[in-house]
């Protein structure tokens, strides 16, 4: 099951809307077992991850044992359910991790392959799976995706300086990390300080992962993105969302769009800025299921006061003594931080990421 959920992981940010599964057939007919097929769910979601390993295996699928991150689906979509698929190749056994939450499902899997004599155990490794799906078990429950907020931070608490240049806090092996979660979210998401600040190319940069960069999202209540901004320039490249306000001038719309932006309008909260429930709830219904949050402590608090951080990512990097003066903890965030558990830590070169998550 470790290496069925390892296999999701690898195709996370390839997959939405669907969740990335990962599966592997076992033989356990003989004096070892035997792994006899692996498979993923492929980019754009299909085909799914066990119909990739029942094609893989053939028919050494017969009386083999199926282990699967999340529960087969049993609907018609696109494709007839993984269910009837795995009832069909004569597997004996299924050994899954999680039930699937989408109403379409929700136990049915289960129920068709014991229905059809099918052994199936449920729950190996839930907690892992769970983290692994987060993105889809948020969009089916709360039909918006998942965030994961990342903050670096000095040794003294600072993420920044207000009137001097960007602290360079994390070093080049934390960077390439960063750069890794990045190609594992759906989308990545800043605000529009951010964009004024940094100019930002919020792509990857990985050698050999340049092409799983996701979709780039601003939140700029009134269309203040630069037309000359590299994520505008670059926009046919990459897709690059803006998420502004039903009142945000039209004329700047017109000139972002022209470049290849798309622009998002939502309502506005009490305070004139984008509505970030309705603007989270909109990205759901596109698809989204990860989102990646790197737009500093002021957004990073603002979804924190709307209770919308599912994962807090906080990498503590270099001492800035007498160089930064902006907290990296907002009051908000720093509250919604003992709802959350620490779950990891990890020392990546000189610099330490914690993990904290929603339970």
């Amino acid at each position: 099951m470790r290496l069925a959920i390892a296999l999701g992981e690898r195709n996370l940010g390839l997959t939405w809307p669907n969740p990335s599964v990962g599966c592997v057939i076992v033989d356990q007919s003989g004096d070892a077992p035997v792994i006899v097929a692996q498979g993923a769910t492929q980019p754009g979601g299909r085909p799914h991850a066990e119909r990739v390993a029942l094609a893989a295996a053939g028919a050494r699928a017969k009386g083999a044992t199926l282990y699967v991150s999340l529960e087969p689906c049993s609907h018609h979509g696109k494709t007839p359910p993984c269910a009837d698929a795995v009832v069909a190749a004569g597997v004996g056994r299924v050994v899954s991790a999680l039930e699937d939450p989408d109403d379409r499902v929700a136990g049915l899997g289960h129920r068709m392959l014991r229905e059809a004599g099918i052994a199936v155990s449920a729950g190996c490794l839930a907690i892992e799976a769970r983290r692994a799906h987060r993105g889809h078990i948020t969009r089916v429950t709360k039909g918006r995706p998942a965030v994961t907020v990342k903050l670096a931070r000095s040794t003294e608490g600072f993420a920044g300086s207000r009137s001097g240049p960007r602290l360079m806090l994390t070093g080049e092996i934390a960077n390439g990390k960063v750069h890794l979660m990045r190609a594992h979210a759906d989308a990545i998401m800043v605000g529009v300080g951010t964009v004024l600040a940094d100019d930002p190319l919020l792509n990857v940069r990985l050698p050999g992962l340049e092409g799983r960069s996701p979709v780039r999202i601003v939140v700029d209540s009134r269309l203040r993105t630069p037309q000359d901004a590299r994520i505008v320039t670059g926009a046919r490249e990459i897709p690059t969302w803006i998420l502004t306000t039903v009142e945000a001038p039209v004329e700047a719309e017109r000139v972002l769009t022209a470049q290849g932006v798309e622009v998002l309008r939502v309502p506005a909260d009490a305070a004139g800025r984008v509505a970030l429930p309705e603007a989270l709830r909109l990205l759901g219904t596109r698809g989204l299921t990860r989102l990646f949050c790197e737009g500093g402590p002021e957004l990073a608090d603002a979804l924190a006061k709307d209770d919308l951080v599912d994962e807090l990512v906080l990498i503590t990097g270099r001492s800035a003594r007498g160089q930064g003066d902006v907290a990296a903890l907002g009051l908000s965030l720093q509250d919604r931080m003992d709802q959350l558990d620490l779950w990891a830590e990890e020392q990546t070169g000189p610099d330490l990421f914690m993990f904290w998550e929603r339970p």
